[in-house]
């Protein structure tokens, strides 16, 4: 029967996978962190950083339909019908069927959606800024490029 290893040669060998050190943890636990800053910034809003990311996709392209938004946002697995709803029930978003094709439904900003675009980017900007504090822009952006690869890598 082989020997098996000692406790410390196994979390040395593994450590890179094992959580809390690993990347995914450590991505994990910087994206709640985010999520939570930011929550606390759009709450006088009554939104949501899902609402927001929504937001950013119309006030880049009004009219995309629900999977249109949903591939900007490489939305895995979810529905934005609920999202889309209630920000239909605040007024920031209408729902108009295609005139080419009757199956699609797109989705508008209204004035008022329009409107939190002079307002909600620069909150979004105070969190990355807390996150970012004294890591250099040129770090920063070396972040998203990797960032941008491991999600290339995992589509």
């Amino acid at each position: 029967m082989p020997s098996s290893p000692s406790n410390s040669d196994f979390l040395q060998r593994w450590r890179y996978a094992l959580a809390p050190y690993n990347l995914g943890h450590k991505l994990k636990l910087a994206s709640q962190l985010m999520y939570r800053d930011f929550l606390e910034r759009l709450e006088p809003y009554g939104l949501t950083p899902f609402h927001y990311l929504v937001l950013c996709c119309l006030w880049e392209e009004d009219g995309l339909s629900t999977s249109g938004i949903a591939d900007k946002l490489k939305q895995l697995g979810a529905t934005l019908t609920g999202v889309v709803d209630r920000m239909e029930d605040r007024n920031l978003v209408y729902r108009e069927r295609d005139a080419d094709d009757r199956r699609i439904v797109r989705i508008w900003l209204t004035d008022e959606g329009k409107q939190l675009m002079s307002v909600l980017p620069a909150l979004g900007a105070e969190t990355i800024k807390k996150a970012t504090e004294n890591i250099p822009e040129v770090e920063q952006q070396t972040v998203l490029k990797l960032l941008d690869q491991i999600v290339q890598n995992l589509l």
